[in-house]
């Protein structure tokens, strides 16, 4: 469901050491760099500055392959020093297997491991998101119109959120008393280049604010993509990697 999830972070240094902690002791190993950033797989962290800001108030989980995993990397993560923001245990109000631990990272996000009583498919790291948005009808409305592109559907609504699943991940957006989530960038994957032009153009022509005509980035060779703002100023892409 994810291509990629990238957050900005007011110091590259102590974000990578929380995250490489984070991953290495969910099993998910050395990130890759360019210098100015670090990713693992589908989730990435970058330094802000100017004209990108730190991103604030998001939700990430994580995946864990067992429950002991959660407890081992809640114990790590505390440990190390990093704030608690909920000991490890069963959620049932999420589901009836879901177990999850939580902590804070240097920027104040959510950091999570999960497992959810079953192994997950796929090589993703990220289980799922919450974003704390303004309005739940207006970012129910855009997202509903970027999930054909982006390969997800609306799956399910709470009095104080929507929840949205492609194949085995997903992510909520959530309207409640916390502040709302700041300059995230989210990125779904296309199938071909015409799924990334038909994303930006029916979104443009509805009114949602560019942020990136599609074309080829340099990246790397083949990386293709578009951009707009969510109703919340957060930045969504619909990206193909066509070689």
């Amino acid at each position: 469901m994810f291509d990629h999830v990238t957050i900005r972070v007011s110091d590259l240094d102590a974000s990578h050491a929380f995250y490489e902690l984070a991953m290495s002791t969910l099993g998910f190993g050395e990130p890759s760099t360019d210098g100015h950033g670090f990713e693992w797989e589908d989730f990435s962290i970058s330094q802000a500055g100017n004209e990108r800001q730190v991103t604030h108030n998001l939700h990430v989980a994580f995946v864990a392959c067992s429950r002991e995993a959660v407890n081992e990397w809640w114990e790590t993560m505390t440990g190390a020093g990093h704030p608690d923001d909920g000991a490890p245990g069963p959620r049932p109000q999420y589901s009836p297997d879901y177990y999850g631990g939580f902590v804070l990272d240097p920027d104040g996000n959510s950091a999570e491991a999960v497992h959810h009583g079953r192994a997950r498919e796929g090589d993703n790291r990220i289980d799922h998101l919450w974003i704390r948005i303004a309005d739940l009808e207006a970012s129910k409305r855009f997202y509903e119109t970027v999930g054909p592109f982006g390969g997800f559907v609306l799956a399910g609504e709470w009095p104080e959120g929507r929840h949205f699943r492609g194949e085995n991940r997903s992510f909520s957006v959530v309207h409640d008393d916390r502040p709302l989530t700041e300059n995230l960038h989210i990125a779904f994957p296309a199938v071909d280049n015409a799924t990334v032009d038909e994303f930006h153009r029916v979104l443009v022509a509805v009114g949602y604010r560019d942020n990136g005509a599609p074309g080829e980035r340099d990246y790397h060779p083949g990386y293709y993509g578009a951009f707009v703002f969510d109703p919340d100023g957060n930045n969504v892409e619909v990206v193909c990697h066509n070689r």
